[in-house]
C-alpha cells in the first residue's frame, strides 16, 4: 500500500502521520478522528503555485473551500499564496474569520440567495461568479440599490463531459451549473454584464467535473472557451482578461488511480490556453484554477476503532468501526473507494479480506469493501487514507451521532483544529413549543 504525504510505519510497527504515532493520537483525541498532515497541504499548494510561476502566465490558484473549510486550513493555503473559491455565506464568513482579505474571495454557487449576494457585496468579496440569468438579474438589482460595482466572472458550461461519476460531472450541457453556450444563455449574460455600469466583467469560468484523470478534457474545454471568447470579442468588443478552468484534478485513492502531477496539469492547461488564444490572434488571458481535493485530499487520514467482527462463512467478514457515513458519506453517495490499514499493526503481513462497515443504521453504510488486512481484532485501530476532502465538509449528525474532532499534525506536534462535538451540542438548536410543554405537564399530572 502506498502511504501518502509524511505517513510511514514507525519502529513500533504503528502508522505515523506528521511525526505523530497514530495510536497516541487516538488515545489523546479519541476516535473517530480526522488527522490532517500540514506538510502535505503546504507542499501540494506550493507545487501548483510554483508550476504556474515556471509557465510565465499571469495566474491565480484558488483553493476550492468546499473540499474542507476550516479556519486553520484556509490560513495554511493562504500562507502558500492561494486565493479562494467560496460557495456560501458560511464559507465567506469562515474565510473572513480566518483573517483572509475579502478581495481574495470568488463567490460561486448555482442558487445564491439575495441575502447571500448582499452579504458578499457588503463584505467586499472580490468577485462573484455568475451562474445563471436569474442570478444576474438579482445581482444587478442589488448593485443598483447599493449604487456600487462588483467584479464578475461568467460560469459557462462548455459541453465537455469529464469521465467521472455522473454525480460530479458539471461541464456537460445537461447540468444545473452554468450558462449554456448552445442555447445562447452565455452570450446573453455577457452582453448584459458588459452593458451594466455596475458590473465589471473580468473573465470566463468553467468547471467540467471532479476526480479527472485526463488532460484532454481540460484541453477541449479551453478550446471551447477560447472560441466563445473570440465571439465575445468579434460581436461585442469584449476582451477576456482571465480564464478560470476550474478544478477537479484527480488524486490517488486506490492503486488503480493514476493522477497527473500538479506540474503536468498546469503545463497542459497553460499550453492549451496559449494555443487556443494565439491561434485566434487574441491576447492570452491570465489563468485561474480551483484545486480543492488535490490540495487537502491526500493530507487526510481518518482513524477508527474496531468494535465488532462479524463472520458470515462463505460470504463476507464485516468489521464494524465507530464511524461511517456520518463522517464520510462519499462511499454511500457515489461509491467512492478507499484503501485501509491497521494503524496499530501496520507492519504485519495481510492475511484476510474484510469489509469495513460503519455504525449507522443503513445497509449502505460501508466504508471499504474487501480490504486486505492482518487478522482484525476488536479494539484494533483502522486508518483510512486520503480522506482530507469532502469528508468533514459533508459530515452529518445522522442517528444523532456527534461529528468527530480534527487534528493538524506536523513534525511530531498535534493541534486540535476542530473540537469533537458533544451530546449537548446536538440539541443546542432544538426548541420545544410551549404548547407541547404544557401538554407534557398535563400528561404527567394525569399519569
Amino acid at each position: 500500500m502506498q502511504l501518502p504525504g509524511t505517513e510511514r510505519i514507525n519502529e513500533a510497527g504503528h502508522l505515523e502521520i506528521g511525526g505523530c504515532d497514530s495510536l497516541l493520537l487516538a488515545e489523546r483525541f479519541e476516535t473517530p478522528l480526522y488527522v490532517l498532515d500540514e506538510t502535505s497541504i503546504r507542499e501540494a499548494a506550493s507545487r501548483y503555485i510554483h508550476s504556474f510561476e515556471a509557465e510565465g502566465l499571469p495566474f491565480q490558484v484558488l483553493y476550492a473551500s468546499k473540499a474542507l473549510c476550516t479556519m486553520a486550513v484556509l490560513q495554511i493555503v493562504h500562507d502558500e499564496g492561494c486565493q479562494f473559491d467560496v460557495v456560501s455565506a458560511g464559507e465567506i464568513y469562515t474565510a473572513l474569520a480566518a483573517g483572509i482579505e475579502p478581495n481574495a474571495l470568488y463567490f460561486h454557487g448555482n442558487n445564491k440567495t439575495a441575502k447571500e449576494l448582499r452579504y458578499a457585496i457588503d463584505t467586499h468579496v472580490g468577485h462573484i461568479v455568475i451562474d445563471n440569468l436569474d442570478e444576474l438579474t438579482r445581482l444587478q438589482e442589488i448593485l443598483r440599490q447599493r449604487e456600487t460595482t462588483m467584479r464578475v466572472l461568467l460560469r459557462v458550461t462548455p459541453g465537455v463531459e469529464a469521465h467521472t461519476h455522473e454525480y460530479v460531472q458539471t461541464g456537460q450541457e445537461d447540468s444545473k451549473f452554468g450558462l449554456d453556450l448552445l442555447s445562447g444563455q452565455a452570450m446573453a449574460a455577457a452582453q448584459r454584464a458588459n452593458e451594466d455600469p455596475h458590473l465589471i466583467l473580468d473573465g470566463l469560468h468553467c468547471h467540467i467535473g471532479s476526480q479527472i484523470f485526463t488532460l484532454a478534457s481540460f484541453e477541449l474545454a479551453i478550446e471551447k472557451m477560447a472560441a466563445f471568447a473570440a465571439r465575445l470579442q468579434t460581436e461585442l468588443g469584449i476582451q477576456i482578461p482571465w480564464l478560470n478552468v476550474g478544478g477537479g484534478f484527480g488524486i490517488r485513492y486506490t492503486e488503480e488511480d493514476r493522477p497527473f502531477t500538479p506540474e503536468a496539469y498546469v503545463h497542459a492547461i497553460c499550453q492549451a490556453t496559449r494555443h487556443a488564444f494565439t491561434s485566434r490572434h487574441m491576447p492570452v488571458p491570465g489563468v485561474m484554477i480551483e484545486p480543492g481535493r488535490a490540495i487537502v485530499g491526500p493530507a487526510g487520514t481518518t482513524l477508527y476503532r474496531v468494535g465488532v467482527r462479524k463472520e458470515i462463512p462463505g460470504i463476507r467478514t464485516y468489521i464494524a468501526v465507530d464511524g461511517g457515513m456520518g463522517d464520510n458519506i462519499r462511499p454511500a453517495l457515489y461509491q467512492a473507494r478507499y484503501e485501509a490499514l491497521l494503524a496499530n499493526r501496520a507492519a504485519e503481513v495481510p492475511q484476510e479480506r474484510v469489509s469495513i462497515a460503519g455504525r449507522y443504521c443503513e445497509s449502505g453504510d460501508m466504508l471499504v469493501y474487501d480490504a486486505f488486512l492482518p487478522k482484525v481484532h476488536v479494539g484494533d485501530l483502522v486508518a483510512i487514507t486520503n480522506t482530507g476532502a469532502y469528508t468533514y465538509s459533508m459530515a452529518s449528525n445522522y442517528n444523532r451521532v456527534p461529528r468527530p474532532a480534527m487534528v493538524l499534525v506536523k513534525e511530531g506536534q498535534a493541534d486540535l483544529i476542530i473540537e469533537r462535538e458533544r451530546l449537548e451540542s446536538l440539541i443546542a438548536f432544538d426548541r420545544v413549543p410551549q404548547r407541547l410543554r404544557s401538554l407534557s405537564a398535563i400528561n404527567a399530572v394525569a399519569g
